[in-house]
């Protein structure tokens, strides 16, 4: 998918969702309103770190963009699917047991604290418990076989190392939810909002990985980003036991300074950073050019 082409359907669902956030203003009412507006850009901006993980993995294998989209595809309909499952137990573990809010708390503040010292570069997908188990329950093949997840091989059938890809993405995604879904508990636990937020910034991750796949190296605090929204949502949870409570409205716009500072300053620090190279290059220049006139 071209980058444009990419920004056009991100666009779109983005518009999609303040449309449907529009509707629940009209037919819920103000606060559930700013819950789904909340919950949805909480979801958007959390996911972005993960899409960066499937580069990796993405490039670990070496998968053809064709093929990449495909894997997406199956992705993004297992994780509607996963996340329905996980809406529905949180949400009944919560109302039944709410000292488990605290639980969530404190394993989203050390969800955030492990984010800014962890790094997915250098990490080798290939010998992953995703690929050994895989090769326990049926053969793989050595090489991709254009888009198959399986081929007939001497009458027998083998996984070829796309649907390996496929379950790392799932398994990723499945981590995902276990940080995401309690992060959006800080603000609502109604599970039509909780749901319908989750779907909606689920819809454009595919756009926003042809779109991120072109611009990741100018988005390095992102990361960073994400690992502060999932603190502070941590923390949200927490506070409750001291009396202490933040507003929707109050979550809603720390969450959008902190994303959109990680995606300002990764802005800033990327110029930059062109700017040196390039004053660099034209300090470098005439020496060398000099070196060949000594010659």
């Amino acid at each position: 998918m071209p980058a444009r082409k990419a920004l056009v359907w991100v666009v779109f669902w983005i518009c999609a969702a303040l449309c449907f956030n529009a509707g629940v203003y009209l037919l819920l009412g103000r606060e559930k309103a700013l819950e789904f507006l909340g919950g949805y850009i909480l979801e958007k901006g959390l996911s972005v770190d993960n899409l960066f993980l499937f580069l990796f993995v993405f490039s670990s294998f070496g998968i053809r963009l064709k093929d990449q989209r495909r894997v997406l595809d199956y992705g993004i309909f297992f994780a509607v699917v996963f996340r329905l499952l996980f809406i529905l137990f949180g949400v009944i573990a919560v109302n039944n047991f709410h000292w488990l809010l605290y639980v969530f708390g404190a394993a989203l503040v050390f969800s955030g604290m492990r984010m800014v010292f962890s790094s997915n570069e250098g990490t080798d997908y290939k010998n992953s418990g995703a690929l050994k188990m895989l090769k326990r329950i049926m053969p793989v093949t050595d090489t991709m076989r254009g888009e198959c997840f399986f081929i007939v091989k001497n009458g027998r059938r083998h996984a070829t190392p796309l649907l390996a890809v496929l379950i790392i993405i799932e398994f990723s995604d499945i981590l995902f939810a276990v940080d995401s879904i309690p992060a959006i508990f800080s603000i609502t636990t109604d599970i039509f909002i909780v749901y319908t937020s989750n779907i909606f910034a689920i819809l454009g991750l595919r756009s926003m990985y042809f779109l991120l796949r072109r611009l990741h190296d100018k988005f390095r605090f992102v990361k960073y980003g994400a690992a502060m929204i999932l603190t502070f949502t941590g923390i949200k949870l927490l506070i409750p036991m001291f009396g202490i409570d933040i507003s929707v409205i109050d979550s809603l716009a720390v969450i959008l300074v902190i994303m959109l500072g990680s995606i300002i300053l990764s802005l800033i620090f990327s110029e930059r950073c062109v700017i040196i190279e390039y004053k660099a290059g034209n300090a470098l220049h005439p020496q060398k050019k000099h070196r060949i006139k000594g010659g």
